[in-house]
């Protein structure tokens, strides 16, 4: 018998290939995906989503194709950094949504209780930090 997993505790990982498999989230997981120890998951693309009620503290990027970033709850600004400048697009409404283009920088702010979702192709993803 199949069980429910909640997406806060138990990421997806879709390979390329067409199966996916359920990661366990640990405190350590984001330290250890920055630090290489998940090379897996360069492949495929990963299903995540946390909550954040405060902006981000940096940017990211991913090389590897677009990211969707949808909205669960909450509300947000997703901000791009584009070559013309900065675009922000409102995330108010479930189910809102963006597709991030490839290799664009891009952070969210907040400062309400808000639960993104992602699907993230993982190759070669970077991150900077804001200047305030």
């Amino acid at each position: 018998m199949r069980t429910s997993r909640d997406i806060l505790t138990t990421y997806l990982h879709f390979r390329d290939g067409g199966s996916a498999d359920a990661l366990a989230v640990t405190d350590a997981f984001w330290a250890d995906v920055s630090a290489g120890r998940l090379p897996q998951l360069d492949q495929g693309r990963l299903m995540s989503a946390f909550t954040f009620s405060e902006p981000w503290a940096t940017w990211e990027r991913h090389p590897a194709g677009e990211e969707l970033v949808l909205l669960l709850s909450g509300s947000c600004e997703l901000v791009l950094d584009l070559p013309e400048g900065e675009q922000v697009t409102p995330l108010q409404t479930t189910g809102a949504y963006v597709l991030v283009p490839r290799s664009v920088w891009h952070t969210a702010r907040t400062s309400t209780s808000t639960t993104l979702l992602f699907l993230t192709p993982g190759a070669g993803t970077e991150h900077r930090p804001i200047h305030r």
